[in-house]
């Protein structure tokens, strides 16, 4: 289903022979930067956005939540058409749409304007992301990727903590007037840089073996997708019409639907979009159960939290970006630690460990948001925040493995890319979901005939939030008790077995690269 599902094959790389897979890698290492500073860069821009071009807070939830809707629901069709058509033309092909709407969100005339190309953006983004990983699997020999993807651990990790802050700068500083609209201007000599270079040092690989594009199960999903999405971000505008909720109820018979054109199309020519086997082995089940949760958890808390900082309290988004500098810090250091030194001894205590240590947190800035209403410090929000990047770190970087343990290994890529699928889809739900955890309970015409009542109800819708995402923290620390006690290791560092010439074997195991 995703990019991995046929295992490339690998170029067989000496030492000199290809020393121009160096720079590939850093061209698609930087395009991956691209996207995900991309992801996170938005949020602190919002109340610029808002400002600048009268966005309501519909319009709001759309900027971010359209995104990683549109990403989610072409991840799967993205690297398919790679392993199809070619991972390099794919790659191309995404980097040129990814730059073409980042430079129609930064001329965006209005909300609509803003609100489709992000659309457009999400959509680029799930032809180029999946394709990266598979053009450093047939670019780098075996025992050269573990010390890559460890590179692509770092770039995660750098995105996190850049985007607010580049954000944040790039907003402040106002460049020549366009206020927020650098965010996204800012991709596009990136982007020009990536395919003047990419057309000429990456390689041009396919699948070994011929797939076929499920375009039925593409539909649905994408379908099922919007049907529960949009009314869940429209409905509290809208005063919550009869058909929000038919289309949410609807959207599980197309779920259903889904299943049932899956299991034909398994039975039919062996090439379905998602393979439903997977859902047969019980620590994955749960596995994408927490990922999906955990997502929904990331999307309600980082939108939430942007509107709390820069509108409820009227902070700069300089300094709402700097605040989050801890939180980044801590999940880095939490990530490593937990991958090197205590999953490998304590197993999915870890993962529970991570859940209860950032429900901790989030009780914690939920007691100080209340104290302090909107006379509250950042350094005061520094405690709660460290406590909260600790349980992060500890969930996000071990998860993987602990999903995959148990999957059979010629599936592992599928695996990852439902995975990462669902994590996004989670997001997605969170932003949603927002307009129900924050924006339900401000009184919007209270607040229009009462402007200096906007930080306290900020303030209030802020803690409503919080109490909601330590309620599905608790239901994941629950539902982790499926996860294996001990993963176990299918391959072990950068000294996987290579698959088969003929393509029919395993596929070994590569880390989830998640927006």
């Amino acid at each position: 289903m995703s990019s991995h599902d046929a295992a490339p094959a690998p170029v067989p790389a000496s030492d000199g022979a290809d020393s121009r897979r160096w720079i590939a890698l850093a061209i698609v290492m930087t395009a991956a930067f691209m996207d995900l500073v991309d992801a996170t860069i938005v949020n602190i821009a919002i109340p610029s956005i808002e400002r600048d071009l009268g966005a309501s807070f519909g319009a709001i939830q759309w900027i971010t939540a359209g995104y990683a809707l549109a990403f989610a629901a072409g991840l799967i069709t993205g690297g398919r058409l790679g392993d199809i058509y070619g991972r390099k033309r794919l790659f191309l092909t995404g980097t040129a749409g990814f730059t073409l709407a980042s430079a129609l969100c930064g001329l965006a005339a209005n909300q609509e304007m803003l609100v489709g190309s992000r659309l457009l953006q999400g959509a680029a983004a799930a032809l180029m992301v999946p394709q990266v990983l598979s053009i450093v699997h047939v670019t780098f020999p075996a025992h050269e990727r573990g010390k890559v993807f460890g590179m692509f651990g770092a770039i995660i990790g750098l995105g996190a903590v850049s985007g607010p802050l580049l954000g944040a700068l790039l907003t402040q500083w106002n460049i020549a007037g366009l206020e927020w609209r650098p965010i996204f201007l800012i991709n596009l000599p990136v982007g020009v840089a990536a395919l003047i270079l990419g057309r000429r040092f990456i390689t041009e690989s396919k699948a070994p073996k011929a797939l076929r594009l499920d375009m039925v199960g593409v539909l649905l999903v994408t379908v099922a997708l919007l049907m529960l999405i949009y009314p869940l971000t429209r409905g509290r505008e809208l005063d919550w019409p009869l058909w929000g909720h038919l289309m949410m109820a609807g959207s599980l018979v197309v779920f259903a639907a889904l299943v049932a054109y899956e299991k034909h199309k398994t039975k039919k020519d062996g090439s379905p979009l998602v393979e439903l086997s997977l859902f047969k082995v019980k620590s994955f089940a749960a596995g994408i159960a927490v990922q999906l949760t955990f997502g929904v958890v990331m999307g309600i808390f980082f939108l939430v939290w942007t509107l709390y900082m820069q509108i409820g309290l009227g902070w700069s988004p300089l300094k709402a970006g700097l605040t989050g500098v801890p939180f980044s810090i801590a999940v880095s250091t939490a990530a490593g630690l937990s991958v090197q030194a205590l999953v490998p001894r304590f197993g999915r205590k870890v993962l529970q460990a991570g859940a209860l240590t950032m429900a901790a947190g989030i009780l914690l800035y939920f007691f100080e948001a209340g104290r302090y209403g909107t006379g509250i410090h950042s350094w005061q929000m520094i405690p709660p925040l460290v406590v909260m990047g600790l349980g992060m770190g500890l969930i996000v970087a071990p998860l993987t493995d602990a999903v995959l343990s148990e999957v059979p290994r010629e599936h592992a890529g599928s695996a990852s890319g439902l995975i990462n699928t669902t994590g996004q889809m989670g997001n997605a739900l969170g932003l949603g979901l927002v307009s129900v955890v924050f924006f339900g309970s401000i009184d919007e015409k209270r607040l229009a005939a009462a402007p200096a009542e906007t930080g306290e109800a900020f303030t209030n819708a802020f803690q409503n939030s919080l109490g909601w995402t330590v309620a599905v923290l608790a239901g994941i620390f629950l539902v982790m008790f499926a996860l294996p006690a001990k993963p176990k290791q299918h391959l072990e560092g950068g000294a996987e077995e290579e698959p088969p010439a003929d393509g029919s074997g395993a596929v070994e195991k590569e880390p989830v690269l998640a927006s």
